[in-house]
């Protein structure tokens, strides 16, 4: 019987041997939103009302975002597309890579509205290069990214598992960690009353980046059912030591971030949530927690897209398109 990672590329939906890939790949489309959508004309009073931390906060998150999205998309058609030998996953990796392409417009837009002279715009789409807590993440990514790219097939147990901590870097550190801190800065903000628009072409791409994780965590979850064996507590130490890594890598980005701390925000605060959202991707993963941290944040404390809509005064169907479905994020914040 074929296997998920079975080398090869099936090209035939009938019979359909992961129907909940399909299943995802519709539920994405009728979550269709563009850029266009989203109107950022308003903060721009708000930005000339910010201190000195805050906007150096904003200039260093929006510098993040110019690459971030970019590197997933990478590292999705580079390996993802590669592997995973399903035309139902298939389906559903085409789709996100047209979500990550939206992202990128969307955080281009951002990057046009917030930073008007070419080099400040210059300097933040050089900061993988320029700015070390950004570089330090853009390394962890590539390294990942790496690991596998040299892999024409998985053709054995050890390639099979390198594949997984791949998948599951990119999943729970990156698409779990990495943005979800980043969202955590945009949604302090928003709670303070500023920048609205940047708040909500966020709340889209945190819906889309919810349903992204969701689907790399069923692939594992698929892999574990057919082969158990590769999934052992080696494998597991592993990815426990693959989000501390990743903990103290965004921690650094908070230290540059915030500083001596803003009013709200602060780097212990953030430390702590890191930790509780890496202990959330590791309960995901059936694996213990490892920190033991509560979540801070109040403006964090929502526990579906629904809610979240209703925080910023939006309708999840004013971005849904032929509305049918839903999602539940089961407490990741």
């Amino acid at each position: 019987m074929k296997m998920l990672l079975d080398p090869g590329l099936d090209l035939t939906l009938r019979p359909m041997r992961y129907p909940d890939f399909y299943e995802r790949y519709r539920a994405a489309i009728r979550n269709t939103w563009t850029v266009e959508e989203v109107d950022l004309g308003n903060d721009l009073p708000d930005l000339a009302t910010l201190s000195a931390g805050e906007r150096h906060l904003v200039n260093r998150l929006v510098a993040f975002f110019a690459t971030g999205d970019t590197i997933v998309a990478n590292n999705l058609v580079l390996n993802l597309y590669r592997h995973i030998n399903s035309p139902e996953a298939r389906l559903y990796l085409s789709r996100q890579l047209f979500e990550e392409a939206v992202h990128v417009q969307f955080y281009l837009t951002l990057l046009d509205t917030y930073l008007p002279d070419d080099a400040s715009r210059a300097e933040a789409f050089a900061a993988v290069e320029n700015i070390p807590s950004i570089a330090r993440k853009a390394q962890f990514c590539f390294r990942w990214i790496d690991s596998v790219f040299e892999m024409t097939a998985l053709s054995d147990v050890e390639d099979r598992r390198r594949f997984l901590l791949n998948l599951i870097c990119f999943a729970a550190c990156i698409e779990g960690l990495f943005f979800y801190g980043a969202f955590a800065y945009v949604y302090w903000l928003r709670s303070r009353g500023l920048l609205d628009g940047l708040a909500t072409g966020t709340n889209w791409v945190f819906r889309d980046e919810s349903m992204h994780m969701e689907f790399a965590f069923a692939v594992v979850d698929i892999v574990r059912a057919e082969e158990p064996s590769l999934f052992d507590e080696q494998m597991g130490k592993a990815v426990t030591v693959m989000l501390e890594e990743a903990v103290e890598a965004e921690l650094a980005f908070a230290e540059d971030l915030c500083g001596a701390g803003l009013p709200g925000m602060t780097t212990a605060d953030m430390r702590e949530y890191l930790q509780y959202v890496a202990d959330q991707r590791l309960a995901r993963l059936g694996l213990p927690a490892h920190y033991g941290s509560r979540n801070p944040f109040p403006f964090m404390a929502l526990q579906d897209v629904q809610e979240l809509a209703n925080f910023f005064e939006r309708r999840v169907t004013a971005y849904q398109v032929a509305v049918g479905g839903s999602v539940s994020l089961d407490e990741d914040f």
